[in-house]
């Protein structure tokens, strides 16, 4: 099996050991997989181009929509040869913040069962209703800081960047961050700014970075959010397009379950896979997503 890695991060202040971490759970889990690292760093000028090594390059990016424009300039740069991997793997510097213990359930037999097929395979987290963006509904989403999907999905989408313009979100009030006419129901307003500044989205967690929204840090909540909507609109997209969600702890649960030599069959819903994965049954709180800790 062939995979690419495109390793998205912002610098190396924080997140110092996020290669050597990814390369590590590479040589205990999938040792037999040939992968080659495309390290995607949009603190970097997006002319910028180094050869480490046989295997692995360094680039520039832009920072316009942190990861997710970081992710489209590394699809650009590697054009038709995307085509030469089974599977392409994304991730962020901050991949090992919080919830992690998923991540020890990757290797190459699991991914293996999906080889060949539209479906993204990393963690699925969820809301405890759904919500409207830009008229589409969602619930669920693949958390983005560590999933796999064939190249062929990617080249659907495009661009991995699915919310641009900020001014149709969100307001200059602080005391109001939304416009009253955002293409965004209430109740996911109502999660976002809760999550960014409040309690929480009622699921008994608390995000450890909230703030007091003011003038001053305003650009940085519409930053955050703008994150949050790339996620979850990402999810929206390649559902729309055919490419199921599968979550890795479901899936490894299924890849012991199987015999020798038995496919894995039709791919059941989020809700039938999160409450069937054996050591993380489905939660009565959200798992903290990775894209409020960078």
């Amino acid at each position: 099996m062939r995979i690419i890695t495109l390793l998205a991060r912002h610098g190396t202040s924080k997140y110092v050991d996020a290669v050597e971490d990814c390369d590590a759970l590479f040589a205990r889990q999938l040792p037999d997989v040939e992968r080659e690292l495309l390290i995607i760093d949009n603190s970097l000028p997006t002319e910028y181009e180094e050869h480490l090594n046989r295997d692995r390059i360094l680039i520039g990016a832009s920072d316009e929509q942190r990861e997710f424009s970081s992710w489209d300039c590394g699809i650009s740069h590697l054009g038709q040869r995307i085509y030469d991997y089974d599977l392409v793997h994304l991730a962020t510097s901050a991949f090992r913040v919080l919830y992690t213990r998923y991540l020890d359930r990757f290797d190459t037999e699991m991914l293996g069962l999906v080889r060949g097929r539209g479906a993204v395979v990393g963690h699925i987290d969820y809301y405890n209703e759904p919500v409207t963006l830009l008229g589409r509904s969602l619930q669920a989403w693949v958390r983005s800081s560590f999933m796999f999907l064939p190249p062929e999905e990617l080249a659907l989408l495009g661009s991995l960047v699915s919310v641009t313009n900020r001014e149709a979100f969100f307001s200059e009030k602080p005391d109001a961050p939304f416009r009253p006419d955002s293409p965004l129901s209430s109740n996911y307003r109502k999660y976002i700014l809760d999550w960014l500044t409040g309690t929480g989205t009622g699921q008994g967690v608390e995000w450890h970075s909230r703030f007091r929204l003011t003038a001053e840090n305003l650009n940085f909540f519409k930053a955050k959010a703008t994150a949050i909507l790339n996620e979850q609109m990402l999810g929206v997209r390649l559902r729309a397009q055919g490419c199921a969600l599968v979550d890795a702890t479901w899936l490894a649960t299924r890849c012991r379950e199987l015999r020798a030599g038995q496919s894995l069959g039709s791919i059941p819903s989020w809700r039938l896979q999160v409450t069937t994965r054996d050591t993380d049954p489905a939660p009565d709180k959200l798992m903290c997503p990775y894209w409020l800790q960078s």
